[in-house]
């Protein structure tokens, strides 16, 4: 698949623009925790269909195998740049100011804002038992915050009639923004199937429930700032997690110095 195929395919602006780059053909947003948290909260308000993505390596590698998953993700309404590594791509195009914004991190910044202003928030994904982890957190950390629904669906592709019955139940709740964390490239997937029918901002957050409930172990801060938070996980779920880095982030260093050696020399 050629890299000129990405670009052309990859040109779908967001409604409310923001400063942005493409990043071997996935669009990366230029934000902040801030702006994230103020963008998402103001759609909660409004009562906006919208969805979120936090845009890693793994993301953007899926989307390089998967030209319908790259369209998905370039319609996001927000694409932040989740991980270090695309930091420090969009630095090499020219965003010296790019910073990161963290799915889990972002998680917090939208639960505290929410708590205070009186939003109500929606969980999908995860086991039971993690979501009443999650749930039980997030009641100890804000002491305001109103979870409303908190769904957890099965590990299995959701019939017509099961998917029906939890887009009724989120809405029935009350639920202002839905953090939904069932993995990429699902919660992607799922989050565009349900733009229209449901009227509020989703937030794909992949395994933010598991993180804040101490369910999976977070690699350390320097870990983090170094661009090894990958490391840290392979380490820590080989098995699960081996086909991902070893085959996706050797494939995106290609790419992106391609990319990159290809824009220096126009």
């Amino acid at each position: 698949m050629s890299e000129p195929a990405h670009q052309a395919s990859a040109r779908i602006l967001p409604s409310e623009e923001l400063e942005h780059r493409y990043v071997i053909g996935q669009r990366l947003d230029v934000t902040s925790y801030a702006d994230a948290t103020t963008r998402i909260l103001r759609w909660a308000e409004q009562g906006e269909s919208r969805y979120v993505c936090a845009a890693n390596v793994h993301v953007l590698m899926e989307g390089w195998d998967d030209a319908e998953y790259r369209k998905i993700t370039n319609q996001g309404d927000l694409i932040t740049p989740d991980g270090v590594p695309l930091v420090w791509s969009l630095r090499a195009l020219g965003v010296s100011h790019a910073t990161r914004v963290y799915g889990p991190d972002m998680t917090l910044h939208i639960c505290a804002d929410a708590a205070r202003r009186g939003i109500k928030i929606g969980l999908f994904g995860g086991t039971r038992d993690s979501l009443a982890d999650f749930v039980s957190f997030l009641k100890r950390r804000f002491t305001r915050i109103e979870v409303v629904c908190a769904i957890s669906p099965p590990f299995r592709p959701l019939s017509g009639e099961e998917d029906a019955a939890y887009t009724e139940e989120i809405r029935a709740s009350g639920a202002q923004v839905l953090f939904v964390g069932i993995g990429c490239p699902k919660q992607e997937r799922w989050m565009a199937a349900h733009k229209g029918k449901l009227m509020l901002p989703m937030l794909g957050v992949g395994a933010a429930f598991d993180f804040h409930s101490g369910r999976v172990k977070q690699s350390p801060v320097w870990m983090q700032r170094a661009g090894l938070e990958w490391l840290f996980r392979l380490v820590m779920e080989p098995k699960r997690l081996w086909r991902r880095y070893v085959w996706h982030n050797p494939r995106f260093v290609f790419y992106f110095f391609r990319q990159y050696v290809s824009e220096r020399l126009r």
